[in-house]
């Protein structure tokens, strides 16, 4: 299976959760609602999830190996990071204080 497309939808400023993000498989199957969050010590990719009745959460898409996981995760962080520095390119600049 082969990710065909990463979109990033939104990227965010506040809090821990810093994008959501849309995939495609294979140029067939999309997922939405994956969500890049802030860690302790790095980023990573929380896949789209439901709360559960008694308030836990739990994925209702993911990948079956670690391997596969790993394949999206950096595909998508990396993505997240070109579209930061477009965005960061696209900015005003700012004019100098007089």
């Amino acid at each position: 299976m082969k990710l065909t497309d990463i979109r990033i939808r939104k990227t965010l400023t506040e809090g821990k959760m810093r994008a959501v993000v849309s995939i495609t498989l294979d140029d067939e199957l999309a997922v939405h609602d994956l969500r890049i969050i802030e860690g302790a010590d790095r980023e990573f990719v929380a896949m789209p999830s439901r709360r559960t009745p008694e308030g836990s959460y739990r994925d209702i898409v993911h990948p079956i190996n670690a391997a596969f996981r790993g394949e999206i995760e950096s595909a998508i962080l990396e993505r997240y990071h070109e579209e930061l520095e477009h965005e960061k390119s696209e900015a005003p600049a700012e004019e100098p204080a007089l």
